[in-house]
């Protein structure tokens, strides 16, 4: 069995769990809670896969702070002096619409927008 073989029938696997009732990815993944579907290759075997996760909208996350880059800071580093979990560098992602990840703290001196997870009101009710 070929390593992208055994690769697919892992995936497959973890994703028949979930479909399962079980959850194929812990609360704190972005993952979490995306649908997953099945698709017939032309041998008749069904291979599962997750939906896409489309990046929320900006105007879905109320701002808490803004953390300025410090030379040496890290995305996961960042995350756990916000969010107490390193896990969660993907909602500073989100917040700050990046694309590649590493771009936000290439730049010292960059501002980046720590939030509230999607849809949660501002404690004031305002943004």
């Amino acid at each position: 069995m070929s390593s992208s073989t055994m690769a697919l029938a892992t995936l497959e696997s973890i994703l028949q769990g979930s479909a399962a009732g079980m959850q194929a990815f812990a609360p704190n993944s972005r993952y979490y809670g995306i649908p997953t579907t099945a698709m017939t290759l032309p041998d008749g075997s069904q291979v599962s896969y997750l939906t896409r996760r489309f990046v929320p909208a900006p105007e879905r996350f109320r701002p808490l702070q803004r953390h300025v880059v410090a030379e040496g800071d890290r995305l996961d580093g960042i995350a756990t002096k916000y969010f107490n979990d390193p896990l969660l560098y993907w909602r500073i992602c989100d917040a700050n619409r990046a694309l590649r990840p590493g771009e936000l703290v290439e730049t010292v001196g960059e501002r980046l927008l720590i939030t509230l997870p999607e849809d949660v009101p501002s404690p004031t009710g305002g943004t």
